[in-house]
């Protein structure tokens, strides 16, 4: 395999959101989006109890992108205007098509926040192509036990495939566009190669851990977080200093304007103005508080 050469290497420090303090490695000064990817953050791992619970967010809008959540440690509570209303536990993902508007709620359980535990997870923001981005809005929510794995060679990686696929195996979301979002889990010393399509621009965020990839170039917290890589080889390879979790994304950029106003993704500042009176107007639904 022609290994894909790295394009940029980026931090993942923390940035404050309300009460909220989480890392954010996309966007960043020197790397404002990776089309399709517009926003990544990191939250947690965060000690929730009766006595603090910061994260609780009330109902809010989205149009025009998808937000998609990946839990790893903890349970939350997902509401939304279509009427959905689910349990995300650990190791689940939430994948919401915003398109021409939703508003949901998320939060940790009552019953979690009662008993008390680590919360941590992935948001990310997926953008739409300007075609899609006044469709019907959905919900998808895929349990951690259903996704497929692929495994190395050597058993030490396994490559959970969220959305996308690795050879004939594919992920159970059903994407709006090109993309792939797959969650590995490295055993110290386990190796692996994932290949990638040229068509797709691509990144690798380490979550925990501490990983080599190509051979060369070391990922590991409070340093490197993140590589983007150049649309020049076939795939990438990693190695397991020790026990590691990274999350890969690839996708076909769409090449369009991008502007952006707080839950809002459009293509035209005219388009966010539309955006802004349609929520308030009520088009996008309604939510009570819970």
């Amino acid at each position: 395999m022609r290994l894909n050469t790295i394009k940029t290497i980026g931090r993942s420090d923390f940035v404050n959101m309300g009460p909220i303090k989480l890392r954010q490695p996309l966007p960043t000064q020197e790397l404002d989006m990776v089309d399709p990817f517009i926003l990544l953050h990191h939250y947690g791992p965060y000690k929730i109890s009766e006595q603090h619970n910061p994260f609780d967010l009330g109902p809010h809008p989205h149009r025009g992108f998808e937000p998609v959540t990946f839990l790893f440690q903890g349970e939350q509570l997902h509401r939304d205007s279509l009427g959905n209303e689910s349990v995300v536990s650990a190791g689940d993902v939430q994948w919401t098509t915003a398109g021409r508007g939703i508003i949901h709620a998320e939060a940790p359980t009552k019953a979690f926040v009662k008993k008390g535990g680590m919360l941590e997870g992935i948001q990310l923001w997926l953008n739409l192509p300007a075609e899609k981005k006044m469709i019907p809005a959905n919900y998808q929510h895929a349990k951690h036990e259903d996704f497929r794995t692929v495994q190395s060679k050597d058993k030490l990686v396994g490559v959970r495939i969220v959305a996308g696929s690795i050879a004939d195996t594919y992920g159970r979301i059903q994407t709006q566009t090109e993309v792939n979002a797959f969650v590995i889990d490295v055993k110290k010393g386990g190796k692996h190669s994932i290949n990638i399509s040229k068509n797709h621009q691509s990144m690798l965020y380490l979550i925990r851990g501490n990983v080599m990839v190509n051979d060369s170039v070391f990922l590991e917290l409070d340093e490197n977080q993140l590589i983007q890589f150049n649309q020049d080889g076939e795939g990438f390879s990693i190695y397991g200093q020790e026990d590691s979790k990274l999350l890969f994304l690839s996708g076909e950029p769409f090449n369009e304007k991008v502007t952006s106003y707080g839950p809002y993704v459009m293509n035209t500042q005219k388009e966010i103005m539309e955006a802004m009176r349609d929520y308030q107007q009520g088009k996008m639904g309604f939510l009570p508080l819970s």
